[in-house]
């Protein structure tokens, strides 16, 4: 099973923007607050400046490589499995550990409205959402994706009333003086913002699923920053602006506060269930971002081939379950808020990884990296995000850093340990090294597989089937019955002239194919198959027999004839082919419609019209 592209243009847009709000808008403002006083929202906008590089970096990255896993795969094929491993790992601990932490936060805002409610029962109903988000995600990410568009719009729409209420009750003494202690704090207090926009990215790692992802990644994740950037200054301005000094760093639910000192205890109901909502987006979109990497990391075998499991509806199961078992873990029995604060550091250490890898990506003249969207200023954009990163990180604190190094030394144990000797695997670093050295690489191995995701990127193999249809040869024989020795010879007679074979060496070859039980597809069709020693053939014959032609007294009669002739460097579009023809014949009203077709055109529209109906289900 391959997942399923169902997510479009508002889907990125809700998935990468219910990853931002959280409580980076509700809670944080009044911590940065009290670091900065009402120059905070200066830190806002350069924490949304500092994005910029990773931004414009994993677009291109994405535009490329769009596949599941997103950081985890740009990483690994950028510096290697080594890297990719730390990488990997490190992606799915960070965006589950943030996860974690929204779920944690869901059951936090519950206790407003109930005081009474304790640390244990906050943890049950954390558990309790994230066991609803996994049998949501089981769904399907079609279901997900709708729920969380709803979501994401309720919350936009009820911070726009909030914005636009609140700024006629807006006093400008708040905002006097506006630093009182001066201008180191807003640049030190900006790093701590930042972490409220690290779920923009989160989106690349479902960039498999998206459906033109060429378009709707870029535009999404860019309208995604737009929109929660003007949405975190507006937010802050409007709340540093209607609470005073004392109750503002004084609370962790600063915006609902807000909203209550201008619209009364509805204000406060209000916007704490907009903060509820907010989390619970952020929860969704981490659980159905976070399962993909294990997935990923399973096909490149770096975990268990079991993470690699797709169910009928398209989601990685084993992957999700045990993602989610993990979030449930963690809230259960560890300090998740010091967990959170090491995930951060983590996510930075990624930015720096991703900054080089579209660095190493570029300089190693790879014929196939063909993103669609090249990122600006290459490569200060990106030197500049590594230098402000590292930075960030060396704030983050001894203990943070002590932890981040023993999880690389621990990811590194795992990968020398369980895959290093699975792993043979070509990647941009190695390309530049070779080419410094002068040392030529035998493989072309990282080229091979940036031109196969180029090919599913661009819809290249089904625009090609389609091309193929339409120019197939088609025989239509109305009247008595057909040898198969005859007929046989004919096909064969047309093969010398499709792709110039031997008549006498491909005959008997067609003869054991068509009387080969395996070919029959159902009673009735068969599809004849065959691999040829050449380079660059594909050829498609299809026959309509109305007599039928009896191949074998073990089967019925051929009324459809589907033969596919291939050489072994077409072997991908051949096994696409061959599931396509599959499913074209499978449908119910095929035979039907294969008997009353009107001649050579509508034979070929019933193919091409039963082929469209399955890529689109």
């Amino acid at each position: 099973m391959k997942l399923k592209k169902h997510l479009g243009l508002l889907e990125v847009f809700c998935i990468a923007t219910g990853a931002m709000i959280g409580s980076g808008i509700f809670i944080l403002p009044s911590i940065a607050y009290a670091n900065t006083g009402p120059s905070v929202i200066i830190s806002y906008i350069i924490a949304s400046i500092i994005m910029i590089p990773t931004l414009f970096s994993k677009i291109e990255l994405t535009t490329a490589m769009p596949k599941a896993g997103g950081d985890f795969f740009f990483i690994d094929r950028s510096m290697g499995p080594t890297i990719g491993t730390i990488g990997g790992l490190a992606s799915w601990f960070s965006f589950t550990a943030k996860t974690a932490f929204a779920l944690i936060g869901i059951g936090a805002f519950v206790q407003l409205f109930n005081p009474g409610i304790t640390q244990i029962h906050i943890k049950i109903i954390a558990i309790a959402f994230c066991v609803v988000f996994t049998l949501l995600n089981m769904r399907g990410v079609k279901h997900t994706s709708k729920i969380q568009n709803i979501l994401v719009i309720c919350i936009i729409c009820i911070l726009v009333f909030y914005v636009t209420i609140g700024f006629f009750f807006i006093e400008p003494s708040n905002f006097v003086p506006f630093t009182p202690f001066g201008i180191s704090p807003i640049i030190a207090t900006s790093g701590l913002v930042f972490v409220s926009f690290m779920g923009l990215t989160k989106v690349c790692s479902v960039a498999e699923e998206v459906k033109n992802p060429m378009r709707n990644i870029p535009l999404g994740m860019i309208l995604s920053w737009i929109s929660v950037s003007i949405l975190y200054f507006l937010v802050v301005f409007v709340t540093v602006g209607t609470l005073d000094n004392d109750t503002l760093t004084s609370s962790l639910m600063p915006v609902s506060l807000s909203g209550g000192a201008f619209l009364g205890p509805a204000g406060i109901i209000i916007m704490s269930f907009a903060a509820i909502l907010a989390f619970i987006t952020t929860a969704n979109a981490g659980l159905l971002s976070s399962s993909r990497y294990p997935m990923a990391m399973s096909k490149d075998h770096l975990l268990p081939p079991s993470f690699t499991k797709i169910s009928d509806k398209g989601i990685p199961i084993n992957s999700l379950i045990f993602t989610s078992s993990f979030m449930i873990g963690l809230i259960l029995f560890l300090d998740i808020y010091g967990i959170v604060k090491v995930a951060s550091t983590l996510v930075l250490l990624l930015f720096i990884f991703i900054n080089f890898a579209i660095i190493f990506m570029r300089f190693s003249n790879i014929k196939h990296y063909k993103p669609k969207y090249k990122a600006p200023f290459f490569p200060w954009l990106q030197i500049i995000g590594i230098l402000l990163y590292s930075y960030l990180i060396l704030q983050m604190g001894a203990i943070p850093l002590m932890v981040v190094g023993i999880f690389i030394l621990c990811s590194l144990a795992w990968y020398y340990g369980y895959a290093h000797k699975k792993i043979k695997r070509e990647y941009a670093l190695l390309r530049i090294i070779h080419r410094i050295t002068g040392e030529k690489s035998a493989d072309n191995l990282l080229d091979e597989e940036l031109r196969e995701i180029l090919i599913e990127r661009d819809n290249v193999s089904e625009r090609r089937f389609e091309d193929m249809i339409r120019k197939a040869v088609v025989l239509d024989f109305k009247g008595a019955h057909m040898p198969p020795i005859a007929f046989t010879k004919r096909i064969t007679h047309i093969l010398k002239d499709l792709i110039d074979v031997d008549e006498d060496k491909i005959f008997p070859l067609l003869l054991e194919r068509e009387n080969d039980g395996s070919v029959m597809i159902k009673p009735g069709v068969i599809m004849p198959t065959l691999i040829i020693p050449k380079r660059h053939k594909f050829n498609i014959i299809l026959v309509r027999c109305k007599k039928g032609i009896l191949f074998s007294s073990k089967q019925p009669r051929a009324k459809a004839i589907i033969f596919v002739i291939s050489t072994s460097d077409e072997y991908n579009f051949y096994l696409h082919s061959l599931m396509w023809f599959a499913n074209v014949v499978e449908e119910p009203d095929f035979d039907r419609k294969w008997m009353k077709a009107k001649g050579e055109k509508e034979l070929r529209k019933i193919i091409i019209d039963g082929f469209r109906k399955r890529i689109q289900e």
